[in-house]
């Protein structure tokens, strides 16, 4: 009798302990699967995150994934990525970033994943949809490690009225635009015939049109400098010329888009060459004092054909060190998505993906004019509009010093070779 009785308590024993295992196993497993469904994204504050927030309630509940989203200014997002992604840290699984700005540094640091399989498993998603200047920017070593989400475009703005006064038509070639803005100016004192940025750096991006439609490059095929070529001399004289000659009188050599855009709109320039996504300021008739003459057509061609950049500006890519990659994929698929890319567009964000701009929804908010412009753009645009390095400001510093020179009408041959010695030391630095 005490025997069984020590046998049942024995048993009891046992089955307490393995219903205690039981229930173990089962909290660690819901814990593991309530933690695959949770996503750490991090956004930059753009009005293309605004939008994308106040759909996700909608992505949460047709995918049962949540969002914890931070949402950070572009210097804070930086200094979270170098410190976070630096030490190894598995907090972040999708990640907005600069392309163009960064997109080296973290690849080079294996901070983003590689995503191309992912873009190769979705036909209805469509990665081939995706304009071919942004894809080439979010591609590293013919690995995809992002997908774009905004993209801009150099184009020509233009006095419709001074055009029409001087009996002129829209420059289609670079050198039509030179003698156009010598026509205006001279017919109209007190008007520039071109204006555009002047600052170093600020130059950089605008003048990189000027560079590829010329037929140069930054950096060459061998992963030399490459401004000591005659392309790029021609580049830099044009550019320097058509300020110097053509633009307004003492002109400043630190302005960026601000400075440049208010001689515009106020009615200072005939022509303006700049980034596609600042023509609300163009138009906007509270500042624009010329909103209801401005013209847009596509950037003119040069020696090479017409060569803009067509950059994206932002993309989405997945921490390399991310445990949930998969369902990190789920929120950048559903994000650009063909739908979603179009409400975006809708909303004034220009989208990456070339059907949004064949269709006429997402064009409508557009004026005809632009909205032609970008689609030229998009079909001859270059993935980059600096050279792509790893410490991109560093290096705008030292290609722009010959552009200003040109504007101020320093000698531009010595202003090169100094450039090419100091950017080529630099790219032997970066190696």
């Amino acid at each position: 009798m005490q025997r069984h009785s020590t046998l049942r308590v024995a048993g009891i024993a046992t089955a307490a302990i393995l219903a205690a295992t039981l229930v173990s196993c089962s909290s660690s497993s819901e814990q593991e699967d309530e933690g695959s469904k949770t996503l750490n994204v991090t956004l930059a504050n753009h009005v293309w995150t605004d939008i994308v927030t106040a759909s996700l309630p909608a992505f949460e509940e047709e995918t049962g994934i949540k969002v914890n989203l931070t949402q950070l200014g572009e210097d804070q997002l930086s200094d979270q990525y170098n410190v976070k992604l630096n030490a190894g840290s598995d907090e972040i699984d999708v990640m907005m970033y600069r392309p163009l700005q960064e997109g080296k540094l973290f690849a080079q640091n294996g901070w983003l994943a590689d995503l191309t399989d992912y873009t190769e498993s979705n036909d209805e998603w469509d990665w081939s949809d995706f304009q071919s200047g942004p894809v080439a920017s979010t591609t590293v070593d013919d690995e995809v490690v992002g997908v774009p989400t905004i993209t801009e475009r150099e184009v020509l703005y233009y006095r419709k009225d001074l055009l029409e006064a001087a009996g002129l038509e829209v420059p289609t070639t670079l050198e039509e635009l030179e003698s156009a803005a010598k026509t205006i100016k001279d017919a109209n004192p007190g008007t520039a015939g071109f204006v555009a940025r002047t600052g170093v750096a600020a130059a950089v991006t605008q003048f990189s049109s000027f560079l590829h439609s010329q037929g140069g490059e930054w950096i060459d095929d061998d992963g030399n400098a490459a401004l000591d070529t005659k392309e790029f001399k021609s580049a830099v004289e044009l550019y320097g010329k058509l300020i110097r000659e053509y633009g307004p009188a003492n002109v400043s050599t630190d302005m960026s888009w601000p400075e440049a855009m208010a001689i515009f709109t106020q009615g200072g320039s005939a022509f303006y060459t700049e980034a596609d996504s600042l023509y609300k300021n163009a138009t906007d008739p509270a500042n624009s004092t010329v909103s209801e003459t401005v013209g847009f057509a596509p950037f003119p061609a040069g020696d090479d054909g017409a060569r803009p950049y067509n950059v994206p500006s932002w993309a989405l890519g997945i921490s390399a060190e991310s445990p949930n990659s998969d369902n990190a994929w789920k929120f950048i698929e559903y994000f650009t998505s063909k739908e979603k890319v179009l409400e975006i567009q809708k909303e004034g964000v220009p989208g990456p993906r070339a059907s949004v701009w064949d269709d006429e929804a997402g064009v409508e908010t557009y004026p005809t004019d632009l909205a032609e412009a970008i689609k030229a753009s998009a079909e001859n645009g270059v993935g980059y509009d600096r050279p792509l390095v790893v410490s991109v400001p560093e290096a705008r510093e030292i290609v722009g010093k010959p552009i200003v020179v040109a504007i101020t009408g320093g000698d531009v041959d010595q202003a090169i070779d100094d450039a090419q010695a100091e950017f080529q030391a630099f790219l032997d630095d970066e190696k």
